[in-house]
């Protein structure tokens, strides 16, 4: 099983980006060291600003799960090239590696969608937030498996 390590300083830097984002989605990439196969360690949180527009809509049509139009912040997050490419220039600086992203979702559960699925890379960590009513009521990291299928991931806090 696949564990993700975790301080809770960084938990609540996650946790601060999703509530004051809400009702839209949050997003950011995850900065660290993957430690053994199936061991990361989660050493900065980068938040991002959801670049989901009309655009971008356009081009994840072909894989759109949902019949709903959607096209807005408040069901689907995507971040710029750009702020990965330089997560990554910066990580490399400092020996570190982009180990995931992690969203949110406003007024529903952290777990993934079919469209989280389909969009997932190998690898990476996907931590998903629960934010009801603007409050975090839950926070799950998620991996694909070898059939391109979510797993859940343990999360182990670490000072």
């Amino acid at each position: 099983m696949s564990v993700l390590h975790i301080s809770p300083q960084l938990l609540n830097q996650i946790y601060t980006h999703a509530e004051q984002a809400y009702p839209h989605e949050c997003c950011g990439i995850l900065m660290g060291r993957l430690e053994a196969e199936y061991h990361k360690v989660l050493v900065e949180v980068i938040p991002t600003e959801n670049a989901w527009n009309q655009e971008t809509a356009d081009h994840f049509k072909p894989l759109e799960t949902s019949n709903q139009q959607l096209t807005t912040t408040e069901r689907r997050y995507t971040i710029a090239p750009e702020a990965l490419l330089n997560a990554q220039k910066q990580g490399r600086d400092r020996q570190l590696s982009i180990i995931g992203i992690y969203h949110s979702h406003p007024d529903h559960t952290a777990m993934p969608s079919e469209f989280d699925r389909v969009c997932a890379w190998f690898g990476y960590s996907y931590i998903i937030v629960s934010v009801q009513q603007k409050k975090v009521t839950d926070l799950r990291s998620w991996c694909l498996d070898q059939q391109h299928q979510f797993k859940s991931e343990e999360i182990l806090s670490i000072s």
